[in-house]
C-alpha cells in the first residue's frame, strides 16, 4: 500500500505533504532542560495540551470572578446547560447521536453507574465476561460488581483468553465461551481498544454475539475514543464509557464520556442511580417534585458539571470537530504504518510487534516487544529524549497520535532504539 523509505530526507517528505502537519503547532510540545523537544509518544496514556486549553478556562475563570453565581445564567458559556455544548461533537468523535451521549464522572464511576443499571443478574444469569488482559480497573470494577451482588469474583468472571504462545484475543474462542456459558453470562463487557496490545475489536460483531446468547453488552472505549472510528450507534451495543485525558487532550484525570444506546433512552424502569442532574430541566429547580428522570443518556448524570474539567473538554472537541476523525483516521493509519515499517527494518529476531498489523485492527498504538530486554531499555530511551510507556513484563507501547505527531518523530525513535540496541 505504502512505498515508504527509511532515511530522513524521506520522513521530512512525508511531513511536508502532510495536511494536518500544522495541528502540531496547536499544541505545547514537553521539552528537555536544553529547550529541545521531546519525541512524545505517550498520547495513550495522557495527550498533550493544546495550545488554546488557557484561553477556554481563562473565560471561565473570568466569569466567575466577575459574575459569580450569575455566571450559571450570564456567562459568556453559561454553566447551566455547558454539558450540553459537548454533546453533538462528542456525539459525532464516537458514531453515536447526540441523545445517545454524556460527559460526566470519571471513567471507572461511570462503568459502576453503567452496570448499576445494565449489570442484573439472577441465580441462573450472573457471570460477567471480560478479555484476560483487560485494563486492571475494569477487572476490579466488574469483580466488586459480583461480590456487591453476592456472588464469588472468581467463579463468576469469565475470561476470554488469548490462546498459548499468542498475544491476541481470538473471536473464534468468544464465541465457544458463549455457546457453552452464555445463558449464564448476563453482561459481555470488553475494552474497544485493548490497552495492552492495541487490539482494536469489532464492537458490532462482539454485540451480535452476546445479544444473540442473551447477554447484555458494553465497551471500555478509554483507548478509542479520539484514536478510531467508533461507530457506537451503528455496533448496537447497550453502552460505552471512555475517558477523555488520552487522545482527547482534555487533562490529567478529566471528565469521562458515556454512551447509551437510544433504544434505552425512554426505558424509565431501568434501575438506575440517580441526582438532580438527571431530572427534568424543566421542574429541576422547583426542589419538590417527584423524580422525573431525563431521557436519553443524560438521565444518568447525578450531578451539575465541573466548568473547567469541561471548558478543557470544549477546546478539544473544537479542535476534532474541526479535523474530523475520519482525516485523523486517515493519517493515523499512514503514520502507524510508517512506524511499523521502521521497527521491521530492526528484524524480527530483535523485535516483536504484538499489536495486530491489520490497520482495521488497531488505532496509532503499537506494542512491542524487545527480545533480551527489561524495563532498563526504556529507561535508557526516556533519557534519550523518547516519552512512551512501559508496560509488565515486557512491553513497550508507543502512541504516535496524528493530530501532533510526526514523521520525523517516529523516525528519530526507531533511530534512537537502533542505537541503543
Amino acid at each position: 500500500m505504502y512505498n515508504f523509505q527509511s532515511n530522513l530526507n524521506y520522513a521530512k517528505q512525508l511531513d511536508a505533504s502532510d495536511e494536518l502537519a500544522s495541528y502540531r503547532d496547536k499544541f505545547h510540545i514537553p521539552k528537555d532542560k536544553n529547550g529541545n523537544e521531546l519525541i512524545y509518544l505517550c498520547g495513550n496514556s495522557l495527550g498533550l495540551q493544546p495550545k488554546s486549553t488557557k484561553d477556554y478556562i481563562d473565560q471561565e475563570l473570568e466569569d466567575w470572578a466577575n459574575l459569580g453565581v450569575e455566571g450559571h445564567l450570564e456567562a459568556k458559556n453559561p454553566w447551566l446547560p455547558y454539558h450540553e455544548f459537548l454533546t453533538e461533537s462528542m456525539a459525532k468523535l464516537v458514531g453515536a447521536k447526540p441523545i445517545e451521549v454524556v460527559t460526566m464522572n470519571t471513567l471507572t464511576a461511570n462503568l459502576h453507574f453503567m452496570m448499576v443499571s445494565f449489570y442484573q443478574p439472577t441465580k441462573r444469569r450472573y457471570k460477567i465476561l471480560i478479555e484476560a488482559d483487560a485494563f486492571p480497573s475494569d477487572k476490579y470494577a466488574v469483580e466488586s460488581q459480583l461480590r456487591h451482588h453476592g456472588f464469588d469474583d472468581k467463579e463468576g468472571l469469565v475470561l476470554w483468553e488469548a490462546r498459548d504462545g499468542e498475544e491476541l484475543a481470538n473471536y473464534e474462542d468468544l464465541e465457544g465461551i458463549l455457546k457453552s456459558q452464555g445463558d449464564e453470562i448476563a453482561l459481555v463487557m470488553i475494552g474497544g481498544v485493548n490497552y495492552y496490545t492495541g487490539q482494536y475489536f469489532d464492537l458490532k460483531r462482539i454485540t451480535e454475539l452476546g445479544h444473540k446468547h442473551g447477554c447484555v453488552v458494553g465497551f471500555d472505549c478509554a483507548h478509542g475514543a479520539g484514536n478510531v472510528e467508533l461507530h457506537l450507534h451503528d455496533s448496537g451495543a447497550d453502552f460505552a464509557i471512555w475517558c477523555t485525558y488520552k487522545y482527547l487532550n482534555s487533562g490529567p484525570g478529566s471528565l469521562s464520556g458515556c454512551f447509551v444506546h437510544e433504544r434505552h433512552a425512554y426505558n424509565k424502569d431501568l434501575n438506575r442511580f440517580t441526582g438532580w442532574w438527571s431530572h427534568n430541566k424543566q421542574t429541576r429547580f422547583n426542589m419538590r417534585h417527584e423524580f422525573d428522570v431525563l431521557p436519553g443518556a443524560e438521565g444518568w448524570q447525578l450531578s451539575n458539571p465541573p466548568i473547567l474539567s469541561m471548558a478543557a473538554i470544549k477546546a478539544s472537541l473544537d479542535m476534532f470537530n474541526e479535523v474530523g476523525i475520519k482525516k485523523l483516521n486517515e493519517k493515523s493509519r499512514k503514520l502507524t504504518a510508517y512506524f511499523e515499517f521502521l521497527l521491521k527494518q530492526l528484524g524480527e529476531d530483535t523485535i516483536k510487534i504484538i499489536t495486530p498489523s491489520n490497520p482495521d485492527e488497531r488505532g496509532c498504538q503499537l506494542s512491542i516487544q524487545v527480545k533480551n530486554a527489561d524495563k532498563s531499555l526504556h529507561d535508557k530511551l526516556t533519557r534519550a529524549g523518547i516519552i512512551s510507556d512501559w508496560r509488565e513484563p515486557d512491553v513497550i507501547r508507543c502512541a504516535p497520535v496524528p493530530m501532533y505527531n510526526s514523521y520525523q518523530d517516529i523516525y528519530q525513535m526507531v533511530e534512537k532504539l537502533k542505537e541503543l540496541l
